[in-house]
């Protein structure tokens, strides 16, 4: 792969909550898997749960999509 995935989701921060960009751009704060999926809705890209395990979409950093503690 060469490019980037447009979605990056960050390790948990010490509230658990994850850092979402969107094309390099910060879209907001996702506390569960569901936010992931309202953010990528609200940006128009796909957000069924097969989604979350394609790494063309999502980079998952720190943690998959069920980390959600900064202590995992």
């Amino acid at each position: 792969m060469d490019e980037q995935p447009p979605v990056v989701v960050f390790p948990p921060s010490p509230d658990g909550g994850r850092q979402v960009t969107i094309h390099g751009k910060r879209v907001g704060i996702a506390h569960s898997l569901f936010d992931v999926f309202e953010l990528l809705h609200d940006a128009g890209l796909p957000s069924e749960d097969r989604a979350v395990d394609d790494p063309e979409l999502i980079e998952w950093r720190g943690g998959g999509p069920y980390d959600w503690s900064d202590t995992a």
